[in-house]
């Protein structure tokens, strides 16, 4: 079976939210039109507490978007973004929500961040959607959503370390930064993946 794998389409993701990228409001179409093609449709979504560590405003020493050592993980530091329960964390309105079988959040434990869908950055604690991929029967995913430098990105290569035939949807992704995204994606063909 193949799953599409919806990451973080979320408010503070969107123009206007608090780690916004640009133009990805743009892609919420396409995956409304892809959902069709699968036979199971799951989704992702960042759900950090207020004083998470991956907060900027938690290391008043620091600025935006440095990137430090915290327990010995690597992190960047970003806006006050997709805190539990605010607009912000929900998933966008225009996004068709009706074939989302089950929804994973992620980024929950204040110690660590977690990007990817299946674990934290530490891969200290597993979300449960391997599990649940297995249990029905997933050999292959297809990953689409925000933002395709972080979170698609690393959803995407822990889907081919853990044994998926892996792809990510171009027209339905957006970067952050397109240029690092050129990087990523190299990495993520030469692994095995694939780019539809």
């Amino acid at each position: 079976m193949k799953s599409l794998i919806i990451v973080d389409i979320q408010n503070d993701f969107l123009p206007g939210g608090a780690l916004e990228v640009s133009k990805g409001d743009e892609i919420i179409p396409a995956i409304n039109q892809l959902q069709r093609e699968y036979d199971l449709v799951v989704a992702t979504q960042d759900w950090h507490p207020s004083d998470h560590q991956s907060f900027a405003l938690q290391h008043p020493e620091h600025n935006l978007f440095d990137v430090i050592d915290l327990d010995g993980v690597a992190q960047t530091l970003w806006p006050n973004h997709c805190m539990q329960g605010t607009l912000g964390a929900e998933l966008a309105e225009t996004l068709d929500q009706h074939r989302i079988e089950t929804i994973f959040r992620k980024g929950m434990e204040k110690q660590i961040d977690s990007y990817s869908g299946f674990f934290d950055n530490g891969k200290r604690k597993a979300t449960g959607l391997h599990g649940y991929l297995r249990s029905r029967g997933v050999i292959e995913v297809h990953v689409c959503g925000l933002a395709a430098d972080f979170c698609v990105f690393f959803t995407a290569m822990d889907a081919l370390e853990l044994g998926y035939r892996t792809a990510i949807i171009s027209r339905a992704t957006k970067a952050i930064d397109r240029g690092e995204f050129m990087n990523k994606k190299e990495q993520f063909v030469q692994k095995g993946g694939m780019l539809l």
